[in-house]
C-alpha cells in the first residue's frame, strides 16, 4: 500500500511484483519471468556452492525447490556457509537451509528431503522427472553418474557444479536445449537495402530529395537517403553494389554531394546525411542466413518432424518452408529499424512498412506451419492459440500449443536461433569415447593451463572412491595423500593415451586444499552456475557447452566442450 497526498492507495500484485522484479525484467521479459515462477528446481546437497546457486534463483523469484541432502550440519558447514550458524550445527542440513533461504523471497516455496540421491532413485527412478532442473554439489562419481543417465534418459537438465580450494568446477549435462531469444551482443540492423522488399521500394520511390524543401531534405531518415544513393550507383556500375573499401569510399563520397549548399556554397549541418555515411558499411552488408541458423534448418530434427517434434522444431521447419518459398532464400523481416534523425511522421512511416512487412512474413510462415501440424498429426491443426499459459514456455515440450505469439518470436530472432547439444557424462568419462587428441592438445597449450584442474578434480574422484576421503582432508596424511593422488592422474592420462604428465606442484596444491570449500569461491560459482540455470530455464541466452573451469588463483577461466 502506497500513500499519495495522504490517501492509501493499494497497489495490485502485478503492479508490486513488476517494481520488485523490474531489473531482471528489462533481461528476459514477463514471459522469461513466467518461466522462472513456474519452475521446479532440486538441489542435491546443500553446501555452501549449493546454497549460493539456490540464492541466486530464488532471489529472481524461482517457483519451488526442494534440498536433497543426507548430511547434518558440521561446523565447517556453519564456518563457510552463509546460510547456516552455529545454531544449526547437529542439525538437518537439508531442513536448515531450506529455512534460512525461504526467508529471502515470500513468493518462492521449497522444501526439502534428508535422503541420498542412491536412496530416492532405489525407491522411485521417477523422482527426479517432475524437476525442470536437476543441481548437483559435491556429489560422488558413482552417485553422479547414476543420476546423470536416469536425467539424460528422461531428457531433464543436470547442473554439476563444485567448489575445491580456489578451483571452481561447472558441468551441464542436457541432450538438447533450444534457444529462440539469444540476445547477441553484436546485431547488425534487418534493412534489406541490398534486396528491398516491395513495401520498401514503393515508400521511399515516393520521396523525391530534389524537390524537398531545405527542412524536409533534413529531416529525411538516413535509411531512404541510402537506399536512393545505392539506386544510382547500382545503374552506373552495372547493378553492383559497393563492395570494397575504395568503392565505398566513393560511395560515401556521393553521398555527401546531396547535402544541400548554403547561399555561400558551403554545405548544411545535415545529421541524416552523416548518419548515412556512418552506416555504409553496417547497412550495405549482404542479407543472408547466419552459418548457425543454416545449420538449424538443414538439422534432422527440422526436416524430418513426426508428432512429438518439439514446437522449437515445427516453428523452424515453417520458417524452412518459408525461406524456400516466400523469402526467396531469406529469414522472416525482423521488423524493426534503428534510431534515425528525422520527423515523426517519415519516422513513423518507415517503421510502418517494415512492420507490416514482418507481418506478411509471419502469416506466411503461420500458414506453413499450420500445414505442417496437419502433416504431422498434431492436435491443433486448425488454427493457432491467441495466448500461452503463463506456466509453459515456448518451444520447450512436444506437448505445448504453439501460440502467436510465439511465432511472431520466432520470425523476429529466426536471425539468432541457436542449439546446444551436450554430450552426456557417460560418454565423456569413459575413456574409449574420451576426446584424446582436444585433451593433449590442452595440455600443450600454455594458455590453457586451467584444464590441469579438470585432470585434477577427475583424479581428486578416484581418490575418493578408494579411500572415502579426499586428499589432503586430515592433516596427518597429506604426504602420503600427495602420491595416492600423482597415481591416479598418472593411471588417468595412461588410459586417455597421453603422455604428457602434470606438474607435482599441481598435486601438492589439490592436496593443500583438503577439499574445503571458500565462501568467496562458492559465491562466484554460486552466480556463474545460477545464470545457467536461468537460462535454461527460460529459454533465453545460449547456455555454456558444456564445461567452465575457475582458477582462483589466476582469476582466469575457461570454458571447453568435452
Amino acid at each position: 500500500m502506497d500513500l499519495v497526498d495522504g490517501l492509501a492507495i493499494i497497489s495490485s500484485p502485478v503492479d508490486s511484483k513488476s517494481k520488485k522484479y523490474d531489473r531482471q525484467l528489462r533481461l528476459w521479459g514477463d514471459h522469461g519471468q513466467s518461466s522462472l515462477e513456474s519452475a521446479k528446481i532440486c538441489l542435491i546437497n546443500a553446501t555452501a556452492t549449493g546454497t549460493e546457486i539456490l540464492k541466486n534463483l530464488i532471489l529472481p523469484g524461482i517457483g519451488s525447490f526442494t534440498i536433497v541432502d543426507d548430511h547434518q550440519v558440521s561446523g565447517e558447514d556453519a564456518g563457510n556457509n552463509f546460510f547456516l550458524d552455529g545454531n544449526s550445527i547437529g542439525q538437518s542440513r537439508a531442513q536448515a537451509a531450506t529455512d534460512f533461504l525461504l526467508e529471502l523471497n515470500e513468493d518462492v516455496c521449497g522444501d526439502f528431503i534428508e535422503d541420498t540421491v542412491d536412496n530416492l532413485l532405489e525407491k522411485c527412478a521417477t523422482f527426479f522427472n517432475t524437476y525442470q532442473l536437476v543441481i548437483a554439489t559435491n556429489l560422488p562419481e558413482r552417485s553422479l553418474l547414476r543420476l546423470a543417465a536416469v536425467l539424460w534418459d528422461n531428457d531433464i537438465p543436470l547442473l554439476v557444479c563444485r567448489s575445491f580450494g580456489l578451483i571452481g568446477y561447472i558441468r551441464l549435462v542436457v541432450k538438447e536445449h533450444t534457444v529462440i531469444e539469444s540476445h547477441p551482443d553484436n546485431v547488425h540492423d534487418d534493412l534489406r537495402l541490398d534486396r528491398p522488399f516491395p513495401g520498401l521500394v514503393q515508400y521511399a520511390d515516393s520521396l523525391d530529395l530534389s524537390t524537398m524543401s531545405k527542412k524536409e531534405h533534413s529531416q529525411t531518415p538516413w535509411l531512404i537517403i541510402l537506399y536512393k544513393c545505392l539506386e544510382q550507383w547500382r545503374q552506373q556500375h552495372n547493378g553492383s553494389a559497393p563492395s570494397n573499401y575504395k568503392e565505398k569510399t566513393a560511395f560515401k563520397h556521393e553521398i555527401r554531394r546531396g547535402i544541400i549548399h548554403n547561399a555561400e556554397g558551403l554545405q548544411e549541418d545535415e545529421e541524416n546525411f552523416q548518419e548515412a555515411v556512418q552506416h555504409v558499411n553496417t547497412a550495405l552488408l549482404p542479407t543472408q542466413i547466419p552459418s548457425e541458423v543454416q545449420k538449424i534448418l538443414d538439422d534432422d530434427a527440422c526436416v524430418n518432424l513426426h508428432s512429438e517434434s518439439k514446437a522449437f522444431w515445427i516453428m523452424a521447419r515453417a520458417v524452412k518452408e518459408f525461406v524456400n518459398k516466400e523469402g526467396q532464400g531469406l529469414l522472416p523481416v525482423r521488423g524493426t529499424i534503428p534510431d534515425m534523425t528525422a520527423d515523426s511522421d517519415r519516422y513513423i512511416h518507415l517503421q510502418s512498412v517494415y512492420r507490416e512487412q514482418a507481418a506478411l512474413d509471419i502469416s506466411a510462415v503461420s500458414s506453413h506451419l499450420l500445414q505442417l501440424l496437419q502433416t504431422i498429426g498434431r492436435d491443433e491443426p486448425l488454427s493457432l492459440q491467441k495466448t500461452r499459459s503463463p506456466a509453459s514456455s515456448p518451444a520447450s515440450k512436444p506437448q505445448d500449443n504453439i501460440t502467436d505469439d510465439d511465432i511472431k518470436l520466432f520470425c523476429k530472432n529466426a536471425s539468432f536461433l541457436r542449439v546446444v547439444r551436450c554430450r552426456s557424462l557417460a560418454a565423456e568419462y569413459d575413456s574409449s569415447t574420451s576426446r584424446v587428441p582436444q585433451l593433449a592438445g590442452f595440455l600443450d597449450d600454455v594458455d590453457s593451463e586451467d584444464f590441469i584442474y579438470y585432470i585434477l578434480l577427475r583424479a581428486v574422484d578416484r581418490f575418493f572412491a578408494a579411500s572415502n576421503h579426499f586428499p589432503g582432508e586430515y592433516d596427518d596424511l597429506v604426504e602420503p595423500d600427495i602420491h595416492v593422488l600423482k597415481s591416479n592422474v598418472h593411471k588417468l592420462l595412461q588410459e586417455w593415451g597421453i603422455s604428457q604428465s602434470i606438474k607435482d606442484e599441481f598435486v601438492h596444491e589439490m592436496c593443500r586444499y583438503g577439499a574445503a570449500e571458500l565462501p568467496t569461491i562458492a559465491a562466484f560459482i554460486g552466480g556463474i552456475a545460477a545464470q545457467e540455470a536461468i537460462k535454461i530455464i527460460t529459454g533465453q541466452f545460449v547456455p555454456i557447452n558444456n564445461t567452465f573451469i575457475y582458477n582462483g588463483m589466476k582469476q582466469t577461466s575457461m570454458t571447453v566442450e568435452l
